[in-house]
């Protein structure tokens, strides 16, 4: 039984994941971090991608550092375009048919929903030869059938909110729907995103499994030195004394922005020392300065721009608290970032946050809008460093093991092994 373990966990796999774009983003870099795993394993990874365009960074660059085989489909857009998304779906199927692999794993909603169906036709193929003339007689619709390849898809975020229009939410929906049968298993980032698409009818319970969304923990362990801390405030204009609260986010919409002005006017008429540091970029950053200039903040806000994947462990381990103020996330990775890095965290009770910070042990945990208790939950940490520091060491030892890479990695490879 051992001999036969060794045999399956050392089976060499073709896999191929398809993800939209390859920009600065949770999904992207949790793609990222599970093709360079697999490949370190001997696994052939090939990534499967549209084009990476706009103002929120690539990681395009990063993959081909890695050496990782990369195929780009020009018409793989985000937006919806009936005609780009028919030729991204035939080119699609004839990548994977040319190359045939053991697992399609797709990566958020026009890559899965495209993705999905490609493998799928690929796999009713493969069934049908395997069959000969009983391939009549197939339930295509039984996620257990036999055929390759096999199919996989991660929820990193859903793409259907009460933000939406009616309309919008009923498209996406009816669509993950159809999608959710022609895969095996999905993989949620939180349980928080299992329990929503179970609720709204998207595929079967039991199709679901957790897993939480790895990153490179050393790099977050590791902490600066005070002289490194000091430069690194220096360059941004920030000093030695201020009490720093970073967000670290794209600047767009639903990211909650404006929250964080609005709570930081009453903060500073009790406390001039706190300035916040908005680590990201977007097409909000001019409407955001704007705001602040007219609020008479801007001495109290700083920006850094851009920032790669690698910058971001030394920006939070130069500030004291963390805020997270989106409206909807699957389950944001700055959250166990900062508590790697031994920062307290705090925020909006949305999606899976309340998996991550956990209400007076690693953070504060608020109500979504809720700017009065915004304003509480940051006071209270700014004026407890000792609580800072309890939160942080308790985030900390909870996340080390929990968000590592490699542990993620070991996870979706034993989902592989099961099908």
């Amino acid at each position: 039984m051992a001999i036969l373990a060794l045999i399956v966990y050392n089976y060499v796999m073709k896999i191929v994941h398809i993800i939209t774009r390859m920009i600065l983003g949770g999904a992207q870099e949790n793609t990222l971090l599970t093709c360079i795993g697999q490949q370190k394993r001997g696994h052939e990874v090939i990534l499967i991608t549209g084009p990476t365009e706009g103002p929120e960074g690539e990681l395009l660059s990063i993959c081909k550092s890695k050496h990782l085989q990369v195929i780009e489909i020009k018409q793989m857009v985000r937006q919806i375009s009936p005609i780009k998304d028919l030729i991204a779906y035939q080119k699609l199927k004839q990548i994977l048919a040319e190359l045939s692999p053991d697992i399609v794993h797709t990566h958020s909603a026009k890559a899965g929903i495209l993705g999905r169906a490609a493998a799928w036709q690929l796999r009713v193929k493969s069934l049908g030869k395997t069959c000969c003339h009983k391939a009549a007689q197939v339930n295509i619709h039984r996620a257990t059938c036999s055929g390759l390849p096999k199919i996989v898809h991660t929820i990193h975020g859903l793409s259907f909110h009460k933000y939406l229009p009616s309309w919008k939410n009923y498209i996406y929906i009816t669509a993950e729907k159809y999608s959710a049968k022609q895969c095996d298993f999905i993989l949620c980032v939180a349980q928080a995103m299992t329990d929503q698409a179970v609720a709204a009818g998207i595929g079967k319970p039991e199709q679901y499994i957790k897993v939480f969304s790895g990153m490179q923990v050393d790099h977050y362990l590791q902490a600066p030195s005070a002289q490194e801390i000091d430069e690194t405030r220096n360059k941004l204009g920030i000093g030695p004394d201020h009490i720093v609260i970073a967000k670290v986010a794209r600047l767009f919409e639903f990211k909650g922005h404006d929250y964080v002005i609005e709570a930081a006017k009453e903060i500073v008429k009790i406390n001039k020392n706190v300035v916040w540091l908005f680590i990201g970029d977007g097409n909000l950053q001019e409407k955001l300065k704007q705001q602040i200039d007219s609020e008479k903040l801007t001495a109290h806000f700083f920006f850094t721009g851009l920032v790669s994947p690698y910058e971001v462990a030394p920006l939070i381990h130069i500030v004291d608290i963390l805020i997270h103020c989106s409206l909807r996330e699957g389950l944001a990775r700055v959250l166990p970032q900062a508590l790697l890095c031994k920062k307290p965290v705090i925020s909006f009770d949305v999606d899976g946050a309340r998996e991550v910070c956990i209400n007076e042990q690693t953070g504060i945990l608020i109500p979504p809008k809720d700017i009065k208790a915004l304003i509480a939950a940051q006071l209270k940490l700014i004026q407890n460093p000792d609580l800072r520091a309890q939160f942080g060491l308790t985030g900390q030892n909870m996340c080390k093991h929990t968000f590592c890479d490699n542990v993620m990695v070991d996870n979706i490879e034993r989902v592989y092994q099961s099908l």
